[in-house]
C-alpha cells in the first residue's frame, strides 16, 4: 500500500444496568443492581447507562447519553445533563458537580472531563436530566506520577458478537477488584454470521450515521455491559468491526470506492466516540481520530494503547478482486516489504518515544490482535494469516527492536481480535528459537466471537515454540496484575457462553518475573 494519505484496514475468521440505584458494596468485591430496561424505552433517559475512562492522577473521562428519541435520528434540540462526582456512593461528600449540553450532534451524549481531583482514589458519579437520576457509576484516579502503588491490577478483553453468545463475562469483570478495563477492539460487529446465534441484531450491516447509532444502542443496552462499565474505568481502542469487516486504512474489504467508504468510517468514527467514554483529544474530524496515546498508573505502569487499523498498509497478496485478509506462503513477496507498516510512521516514532522516555516498572502495549509470529503451516513450508502482525513483519520487527533497544522495564504485550487465548513469548528473531526473549505477549480470547476449530490450534502450536497456550474453545477476558516483583496473568473463561449469568473459572495462569522476560505456568 502506499501512504499518500494518513491510510487507514475479514468474514471474520479469527482470530464489555443498570436502572436507578446506588453501587452496593460487598466485600472486597463491587455488586451493581440489574435492572432490565426495554431497549429504546423512552421513559429512562439513561437507558444506555453510565461509564467512565481513560483515568488520569487529578481526573478522568464520564460520560452517558440521553436517549430522547430514535436512537439514530435523535430530535435535534439541546438538553442540560447535570453531573455529581463524590467521594463516597451515598454523595455525601460531593467533590465535584457541573452541567452539560447535549445536542443532537453527538447524539445527545456528554464527556465530562473534571479536575483537580486527589490521585489515587475512589470516586461515584451520577447524572441527572429532567427530574430523572441515572445510575450511579464507580471511578477513579491514578496515583501521582512519582508513587508506587503496591499494585496495578486490570482486565483486557475484546471481541463481542452480539449474536454468539451473551455478555456474562462483563457481569463477571464488574465483580472482579480491578483499577481498569482494557476493550481491545470489536466492541460492536457490524455484520451477521457464525453457528448458534441466541440473539439478533435486527438490521443490516450498518452503513449511516444513524445506522451506527443504533447499533451501538443495541449493544449498550445489554446490562451485563452496563455494569462493567459503571463497576470500572475503561480504556478503549478499536479495530475493524467497529467500521468494516477486515478494513486496511481507506481501503475497504470489498473494494468499494475509496470516497464511499471514508463516508462510512467517518459515521463509524463518530458513532463510536459518542458511545464511549473517551477523552475530548479522541473526537473524530471526519474520517480520522487520534485513537493512540499514553496512560500511566504512577511509577508502577504505564499503558501504550496503539492504534493497528487506521493507518496500516494494505494487506498483502489478497484473493483476487477482494482486500482483505489471505493465507499466503513464503513466495508472498509483498509480505516481507520493509516499506509496509502497521502503525504508521507518525505512530511508530511516538511508540519509540514513548518507551524511550519511560521509567516506568512495568511497560505495557495494548495492542488489537497477535503481536507473535504465528506459522499456521500444516505440511511443507510456512504460511501466514494477513491481518495480523504476521502480514506485516517488518513492522512487527520494527517493534520488537524499539522494545528492546530502548531497555524499557518488563514490556507486556496485551491483545484480542484473535477470538482465542495465546500465551507466547516475543522472540528477537521468530526464526531462531534460540534468539533472546524480549517480552511477555498474553491475548484474552473473546467475550463471545467463534474461533477456529480447536484441533486446527493444537497441530499449529506445535510448529511454533515461543507459544503456550492457544486455546479458542472458551470465551472470556484476560486479568493481570502487576506488583513491583512480577506479572500474575489469568485467563477467566465463563461456563456457559449461552447463558447471560454464566459463572466464570480460571482456566490458566501464567506469571512474569520482574526483569526476567518470558511466559511461565503459575
Amino acid at each position: 500500500m502506499t501512504m499518500d494519505f494518513p491510510r487507514r484496514t475479514p468474514v471474520p475468521r479469527r482470530r464489555f444496568l443498570i436502572g436507578a440505584g446506588a453501587l452496593l458494596a460487598a466485600p472486597a468485591v463491587l455488586r451493581f443492581p440489574v435492572a432490565r430496561l426495554a431497549f429504546g424505552a423512552q421513559k429512562d433517559p439513561f437507558s444506555l447507562g453510565v461509564a467512565s475512562g481513560d483515568p488520569w492522577p487529578d481526573g478522568m473521562v464520564l460520560w452517558t447519553r440521553l436517549m430522547l428519541g430514535d436512537a439514530g435520528e435523535p430530535p435535534p434540540t439541546a438538553a442540560t445533563v447535570n453531573w455529581e462526582l463524590a467521594e463516597d456512593d451515598k454523595f455525601k461528600k460531593v467533590s465535584r458537580t457541573g452541567s452539560e449540553t447535549a445536542t443532537s450532534d453527538l447524539a445527545h451524549s456528554v464527556h465530562i472531563e473534571p479536575t483537580g481531583l486527589k490521585p489515587g482514589r475512589w470516586y461515584w458519579y451520577r447524572f441527572h436530566h429532567a427530574g430523572v437520576t441515572s445510575a450511579v457509576g464507580r471511578t477513579r484516579t491514578t496515583p501521582a506520577p512519582g508513587e508506587t502503588p503496591e499494585r496495578f491490577r486490570f482486565a483486557f478483553a475484546s471481541c463481542q458478537q452480539y449474536e454468539q453468545g451473551y455478555f456474562a463475562a462483563h457481569r463477571r469483570i464488574s465483580e472482579e477488584e480491578l483499577d481498569l478495563v482494557l476493550f481491545l477492539g470489536d466492541y460492536i460487529y457490524e455484520i451477521s454470521y457464525g453457528r448458534t446465534k441466541v440473539r439478533a441484531h435486527g438490521s443490516p450491516p450498518p452503513m449511516t450515521l444513524a445506522e451506527y447509532r443504533r447499533r451501538y444502542a443495541l449493544y449498550k443496552s445489554d446490562h451485563n455491559l452496563q455494569a462493567c462499565h459503571a463497576a470500572h474505568p475503561w480504556a478503549l481502542t478499536w479495530d475493524d468491526h467497529e467500521v468494516e469487516n477486515d478494513y486496511a486504512n481507506d481501503r475497504a474489504e470489498d473494494l468499494k470506492p475509496r470516497d464511499a467508504f471514508m463516508r462510512r468510517r467517518a459515521a463509524a468514527y463518530q458513532a463510536f466516540y459518542e458511545h464511549l467514554p473517551m477523552r475530548r483529544a479522541q473526537l473524530p474530524l471526519g474520517p480520522d481520530a487520534r485513537m493512540y496515546r499514553t496512560l500511566g498508573f504512577g511509577a508502577l505502569a504505564s499503558i501504550a494503547i496503539v492504534d493497528d487499523r487506521q493507518y496500516r498498509s494494505y494487506h498483502a497478496c489478497p484473493k483476487p478482486g477482494r482486500g482483505g485478509a489471505n493465507v499466503v506462503g513464503d513466495d508472498c513477496a509483498e509480505r516481507v516489504d520493509p516499506k509496509r507498516t502497521m502503525l504508521g510512521d507518525e505512530q511508530e516514532r511516538w511508540f519509540k518515544e514513548q518507551l524511550a522516555g519511560s521509567k516506568s516498572r512495568w511497560n505495557v502495549v495494548a495492542q488489537q490482535t497477535l503481536v507473535a509470529q504465528l506459522d499456521e503451516n500444516e505440511g511443507q513450508g510456512r504460511k501466514f494469516w494477513t491481518e495480523g502482525w504476521d502480514g506485516y513483519p517488518a513492522a512487527r520487527q520494527r517493534m520488537i527492536d524499539a522494545i528492546a533497544d530502548s531497555r524499557a522495564q518488563n514490556p507486556l504485550i496485551v491483545g484480542g481480535d484473535m477470538h482465542t487465548f495465546y500465551a507466547c513469548d516475543i522472540k528477537r528473531d521468530f526464526d531462531n528459537p534460540k534468539s533472546a526473549t524480549v517480552a511477555s505477549e498474553f491475548v484474552g480470547g473473546s467475550v463471545t466471537s467463534q474461533s477456529l476449530p480447536q484441533e486446527r490450534l493444537d497441530r499449529w502450536i506445535k510448529n511454533n515454540p515461543h507459544m503456550y497456550l492457544a486455546d479458542g474453545r472458551r470465551h472470556g477476558y484476560g486479568r493481570c496484575t502487576l506488583t513491583k516483583n512480577g506479572a500474575q496473568v489469568a485467563f477467566r473463561a465463563v461456563k456457559d457462553l449461552y447463558k447471560a449469568e454464566s459463572e466464570v473459572e480460571t482456566f490458566a495462569s501464567y506469571v512474569v518475573e520482574s526483569g526476567k522476560p518470558g511466559v511461565k505456568k503459575a
